[in-house]
């Protein structure tokens, strides 16, 4: 079928030149690292497996591997963010749509017209819905997949990962290429910092809003960001060679904003140089470099400002690529991946548009175009004849292929699939460009073909492809999925990188702190040999700091490549945090006496688990209770009797005459009389505790006030009178005998 001329013009692609003229001074000499410059934020298509993987689940998240300052956003921020946002195309200022009321009632879908909608899918649409019954039952009835077993071993070909390096991306100066800003961020470098002698600072030295705003400063503020991602290729190029990976996609986001309506440049001259450096290391390593723009560049769309978004697009990874300056078969490999994009009702229609505006587009970009399969609309089978048409090589995209295929044609699965080869293959070869493929897994849990979409984040096999392929792994882990491949399979480089310790690494150069010397001891008095000893002592060598780390070999894994970390662990490429306990508000009350009877409780319970524990049978602190109380006793009763006798004298003392006053005064002079004269012995346990304790068994006078006992004294007390008893085990338990006379004693022995 012969290609239809144009019936209209083209639109206007051309894309300004910088604005900066050209006695104005270079790109702003900005703070590329995001930790501590918060304008600057990761590009969402570089974090996600792929362009078209849109679930948030399916981004990494850097927040493990490079926290930065915590940026409050105002609503208007977070709606341009690139969270929500899939392309540098999609960040267009448009008015943000009026939010709904809260009565506004909610108007709920029905399965079939959710399935519905999902078969006409636009992915310039917002999110899919959850499943519904409908899919979970198509889901489960779906036959099994019938895959081959065939591995393409010995390997020979190159596999790759998609725009950033989670290892480098971690280091403590970050190297990625995916660097890109807000729109805001834009329109306020556009004026001067408030000193401009000193450089910018987040709160100290910001743009000055009250003075005039220059279009060329703002410029120059977004290329120095591409700039910075441009120089970071060289360093991944070379991370990449170290460890055996021969295939980087680059991100579409290097320039941000360079296919921008509004804001939108020419990468040439500013950036020629630097990207022409990033080419000479990749044709050196014989590395290959391909992009894939985003999902909203369709040239299917019936949407003419959709359409013209994607001309510039195009336009701009063209330019990327060609200022590489690759060698001729590289620059031929360095490739243009897109998708159809969405049905719009009629797949006839959409591919009748695509068909007039790919008449449309220049040479260079027909030249690198390659269309993929997708996982919402457009199997192999829908667009291999059109690519067979238009002479436009077509990449096979395994995942994808699982979801979205043609049942009338062949089953799902890696088998049936083998038999159409050749004709993706010959799609390839007539433009001599280096057939590649796309390999990636869903993650285990998923059911429907809504949640297949989701990628694993690494692969566990190899598609039944030929063994010199150039296979492109997307997967959120990005280089560690390809690691794990290599290690599964003892892919050439497998033994090139070993495990990552956790929290640390040894090939950034950091602040050393020389660590604290231990305290001298005290100068002892000298002694005969002191000047022998004196001699011999050696004054120890002041610590040194380690040796640097080579600017060229900074972030590249150390002397023991030290690179792989396992699955879930990205945490282990930064220093561990440090975990600030939070004090008890109750700790400030509580006194040293207080914690001092709350150490001795617990050291008793402490005790009585180890004795049971042991089998000792009754815990020793509890016999020391029971002793303590019976030697506290023992020793409180001449008090008591004493504080007793006080008590009952004070009321008898009332009703008594002259002669019982008198009988009285003698009868205590008797009982002190006998008091003197009996002999405590010396060696019983009852003395030992009283020299040990306090003066519980000292008498009271009858004029002194009964002292009572401390608590917490007498749970130590006992506390230490148990340990004792316990001590004593194998003796046996001496009676005490009390010789004070009880406040009745008339001579002879109270019952």
């Amino acid at each position: 079928m012969p290609i239809p001329p144009p019936t209209q013009p083209p639109p206007s692609i051309e894309r300004r030149a910088s604005r900066r003229k050209a006695t104005q001074p270079p790109p702003a000499d900005i703070d590329p690292n995001p930790r501590t410059n918060e304008n600057i934020v990761d590009g969402s298509q570089a974090l996600r497996a792929s362009p078209d993987a849109t679930g948030r689940d399916e981004k990494l998240d850097t927040a493990k591997i490079a926290p930065s300052k915590a940026v409050k956003k105002t609503p208007s921020q977070a709606k341009s963010d690139p969270e929500f946002s899939d392309s540098p195309l999609s960040d267009i200022s448009d008015p943000l749509p009026e939010p709904t009321p809260k009565s506004a009632p909610r108007t709920r879908q029905t399965p079939k017209a959710a399935q519905d909608k999902d078969e006409n899918l636009d992915p310039e649409a917002d999110g899919l819905e959850e499943a519904n019954d409908e899919e979970l039952k198509e889901a489960i009835s779906r036959a099994p997949p019938v895959n081959s077993s065939y591995l393409p071993l010995p390997w020979k070909g190159r596999l790759g990962y998609a725009c950033l390096c989670t290892y480098l991306r971690a280091a403590n100066t970050p190297v990625f290429s995916s660097r890109t800003c807000r729109i805001a961020s834009i329109l306020e470098n556009r004026h001067p910092l408030k000193d401009p002698t000193q450089p910018p600072h987040p709160t100290k030295n910001r743009p000055d809003r009250d003075q005039p705003a220059d279009i060329a400063r703002g410029q120059a503020y977004v290329e120095s960001l591409g700039l910075a991602n441009a120089r970071d290729v060289v360093k991944m190029l070379r991370w990449n060679d170290k460890y055996g990976i021969k295939f980087l996609r680059l991100s579409s986001e290097m320039f941000p904003f360079a296919s921008h309506e509004e804001y939108g440049y020419k990468l040439a001259p500013f950036a020629s140089e630097t990207l022409a450096e990033a080419g000479c290391v990749a044709a050196k390593l014989g590395h290959r470099l391909t992009t894939h723009p985003g999902q909203f560049t369709q040239l299917g769309s019936p949407r003419e400002k959709v359409v013209r978004d994607a001309f510039r697009d195009l336009e701009y990874h063209n330019e990327l690529l060609s200022l590489l300056k690759l060698p001729e078969q590289a620059n031929r490999d360095a490739v243009m991946i897109i998708h159809m994009g969405g049905t719009f009702g009629s797949k006839e229609e959409t591919l009748d548009r695509f068909r007039k505006n790919y008449a449309r587009l220049s040479d260079a970009v027909k030249r690198r175009l390659v269309l993929e399969n997708d996982d919402v609309s457009w199997s192999v089978h829908d667009l291999l004849p059109v690519c067979e048409e238009l002479n436009i090589p077509m990449v096979l995209d395994y995942h994808h292929h699982n979801i979205i295929f043609d049942s009338s044609e062949l089953r799902e699965g890696t088998e049936d699939i083998q038999a159409i080869y050749p004709r993706i293959t010959a799609t390839w070869t007539r433009k001599k460009i280096t057939q590649k493929m796309h390999y990636s897994e869903p993650t285990p849990g998923a059911i429907t073909g809504r949640q297949r979409r989701k990628h694993n984040p690494r692969v566990w096999t190899l598609p039944p492809c030929a063994p010199d392929m150039d296979l492109m792994i997307e997967a959120k882990d990005k280089e560690q999925a390809v690691f794990e491949l290599m290690r599964t399979f003892k892919l050439p480089g497998y033994h090139l990188f070993n495990d990552i310790v956790p929290y640390s690494r040894d090939d950034e150069n950091r602040p050393w702190k020389p660590p604290k010397q231990k305290k001298t001891p005290k100068k002892k008095k000298p002694t005969e040999d002191a000047e022998e000893e004196a001699a011999a002592a050696e004054e120890p060598e002041p610590p040194k700091p380690p040796p640097p780390v080579p600017e060229a070999e900074v972030s590249m894994g150390g002397p023991q490549n030290r690179v792989y970390w396992p699955l879930g662990m990205e945490e282990w490429l930064r220093p561990k945090k440090r975990e600030i306990k939070k004090k008890d508000p109750n700790a400030a009350n509580v006194t040293p006496a207080k914690k001092k009877a709350q150490a001795a409780l617990k050291q008793e319970e402490d005790e009585d688990k180890r004795d049971e524990v042991m089998g000792e049978g009754e815990p020793a602190t509890k016999k020391a209770k029971k002793n303590g109380a019976a030697t506290a006793s023992a020793a409180a009763t001449p008090a008591k009797n004493n504080a007793k006798s006080a008590t009952k004298a004070k009321p008898a003392a009332k009703k008594a005459t002259p002669k019982t006053q008198k009988k009285e005064k003698e009868k205590e002079k008797a009982k002190a009389k006998v008091k003197k004269e009996v002999m405590t012995p010396s060696t019983s346990d009852a003395d030992e505790d009283d020299r040990d304790g306090d003066d519980d068994g000292m008498e009271l006078d009858d004029e002194d006030e009964e002292i009572e006992p401390n608590p917490i004294k007498a749970r130590a007390s006992a506390a230490v009178g148990g340990r004792r008893q316990s001590a004593r085990k194998g003796t046996r338990a001496r009676g005490k005998v009390n010789y004070n006379v009880d406040e009745d004693w008339d001579g002879e022995e109270e019952e």
